[in-house]
């Protein structure tokens, strides 16, 4: 990726003019200083992404064109993975001289452009963007823009040079699952994976189905239900699972957090783990091992992912390229919720 060329030369006029309001209402929207109503601001934002218009260009066009700072742009901040990530991002950032802001956009209108949220190219030198957090049209827009951006256990739009951070999702998983039917002789396994579309999910259960296959069990259907990365939609899967009066060795929770809920899940049903249902995760977070059993796990190194998006986003910034794929290896970690002996 080549380094920071000048913004367009569009002016608050250009975009009043094709948005077809006043150039008052314009400075509303951007500034966020006054009410407009939604379909109003949606027009004057697309008209600033056609455009191309930066409206701090003024204030950006100071000989460093620097903020020191960087953004994190995610959908919200739930359960026990995003601690340690959100560590590591903040201490690569500060271990390199850079203020972190954070966005959410939880709430936010997928179709708006970066630049109507609270964190954009207009305050910061670049930007990480975890997962699904911002949509494609606006990473290519960004991109094409040649604003510093970082994905987090996300892959580029097809056929842009994005650099983008992940785990070994895929071989992780092959070798939990390897492990369950080698070692422990499990051979119905449930699997519960994370939301549609995230990538972590897609190829955490790309290892699933490798391992069975390799091993010459038939795919169920039946055995896979949706756990969303999610404490409570983990409870409700095994529930799911459960009423389904099918039998089950063990579980494969698509992360931890979801494992968390398929324990209780499996409790309240009177069930032992791992006597009569072994139970597995993936990411290791800090409560694995202090579940009762303790939990056998794929660790991820999560907080070396955040501090190497912040080390590929700062090379970026600084040096105009940075690595386009970053894969950080995992690793297995036998506890006693699979059947092992302590």
């Amino acid at each position: 990726m080549s380094q920071f060329t000048e913004f367009s030369r569009a002016t608050i006029g250009d975009v009043a003019e094709m948005a077809g309001v006043s150039i008052a209402t314009v400075s509303r929207v951007i500034n966020k200083s006054g009410q407009v109503a939604e379909s109003t601001a949606l027009r004057v934002w697309n008209a600033v992404t056609e455009l191309n218009y930066s409206p701090h260009a003024a204030a950006r066009g100071l000989a460093s064109r620097r903020t020191n700072n960087i953004g994190l742009i995610l959908r919200e901040i739930n359960g026990e993975f995003f601690g340690p990530m959100l560590r590591g991002i903040e201490a690569g950032a500060r271990e390199n001289g850079y203020d972190l802001l954070i966005h959410c956009t939880h709430q936010m209108d997928s179709s708006l452009p970066l630049g109507s949220y609270a964190l954009g190219e207009h305050n910061a030198d670049g930007i990480i963007v975890f997962v699904d957090s911002l949509n494609e049209s606006e990473i290519v827009r960004l991109h094409n823009m040649q604003f510093p951006i970082v994905l987090l256990h996300r892959s580029p739009p097809e056929g842009l040079n994005i650099p983008h951070v992940s785990f070994e999702n895929k071989s992780g998983t092959r070798k939990l699952v390897d492990y369950l039917i080698e070692n422990r002789g499990y051979r119905r396994i449930a699997f519960l994976p994370g939301p549609e579309g995230v990538e972590d999910s897609f190829w955490r259960e790309m290892g699933y189905r490798e391992s069975l296959k390799a091993h010459g069990i038939e795919y169920d259907p039946a055995l896979v239900v949706n756990g969303g990365f999610d404490e409570y939609q983990g409870q409700v899967a095994v529930s799911q699972l459960l009423s389904r009066n099918i039998p089950v060795d063990a579980i494969f929770a698509g992360d931890d957090d979801t494992a968390i809920g398929a324990l209780i899940a499996l409790k309240d049903a009177g069930l032992r783990v791992p006597e009569d249902i072994a139970l597995v995760g993936f990411d290791d977070i800090r409560l694995a091992r202090y579940l009762t059993p303790p939990l056998t796990t794929v660790r991820a190194p999560i907080e070396l992912a955040g501090r190497e998006a912040v080390r590929q986003l700062i090379s970026l910034i600084q040096l105009g390229h940075a690595d386009a794929l970053t894969l950080l290896p995992t690793e297995l970690v036998i506890r006693r919720s699979c059947g092992a002996p302590e």
